[in-house]
């Protein structure tokens, strides 16, 4: 029998980040059976455009565009994200932040997991990286926040935001990316340019081409349209490097990463 429950748990500070940034693999993990899920760290209650309801009715819509198995929303203080926060409380071991996302990794067991990458613009996005890193580590330590048994996921892949990291591996998401156009089109008042909403970076007129000129830019570095950098902070290795490659053969690619 298995000891993961989930194959892929996305982890987002806000709702809509991980559909902006990553939603492509997870629809076409989805589409291939597997189960997987996000887990917003915030309700995004400091957004600058829409309420908390709109955003709750614009992540299901969404979720349901991913195919996801589940969706959870650990409800931290949107702009107060810290892994240090709850330290100072004698019931840090139940109730700090990062105790809490130990408890979802230890009751999801997910066998891949996807944080957010450790250099961002907004601060609760590097925040985010931080506190889950920090979760992952303290998830495999039998003592810490005892209650469910200690788990490691099987591999983390980091997910970058607007800064764009040298990737470790690039996923083709090609044939999902309708998939992804339509889960971050359900967050309309986050991503739709308004003369009458205040002027925000993810709602400005260039904001979703941009996004798209990134994925089809990566995608061409593998040789596909559509394409979602990760980076892994481990080397990977592979068991049989001929199947591998049978497997995940590519054209060639039309841009090459500088090698310093």
């Amino acid at each position: 029998m298995s000891d993961y429950g989930l194959e892929l748990l996305a982890f987002g500070p806000h709702p809509d980040d991980v559909e902006l940034f990553c939603g492509g693999l997870l629809a076409k993990l989805s589409v291939a059976g597997h189960r997987t899920g996000i887990v917003d760290l915030t309700r995004g209650e400091k957004s600058s455009r829409g309420t908390l309801e709109t955003r709750a009715r614009e992540t299901e819509a969404a979720s349901l565009a991913l195919g996801l198995t589940l969706r959870e929303n650990l409800e931290l203080s949107d702009g107060w994200v810290s892994p240090w926060a709850g330290f100072e409380s004698p019931e840090r071991e139940t109730q700090a932040p990062v105790a809490r996302v130990v408890e979802v990794l230890r009751r999801l067991r997910p066998e891949l997991v996807l944080v957010p990458w450790e250099e961002e613009r907004h601060p609760d996005h590097a925040a985010a990286s931080a506190l889950v890193t920090r979760a992952l580590f303290f998830s495999g330590v039998r003592h810490f926040a005892p209650g469910l048994p200690a788990f490691s996921p099987r591999q983390v892949l980091y997910y970058p935001l607007r800064h764009l990291a040298e990737p470790t591996l690039v996923v083709d998401v090609s044939e999902a990316y309708p998939r992804k156009v339509a889960a971050i089109a359900c967050y309309e008042s986050q991503v739709r340019p308004r003369a009458d909403a205040p002027a925000t970076l993810v709602g400005s007129a260039l904001s979703l081409s941009s996004l798209e000129a990134r994925d089809r830019f990566y995608g061409a570095q593998i040789g596909v349209a559509h394409g979602e950098p990760y980076v892994t902070r481990e080397v990977l290795g592979l068991a049989d490097p001929v199947d591998h490659f049978r497997r995940n053969a590519f054209a060639r690619p039309l841009f090459f990463p500088q090698r310093r």
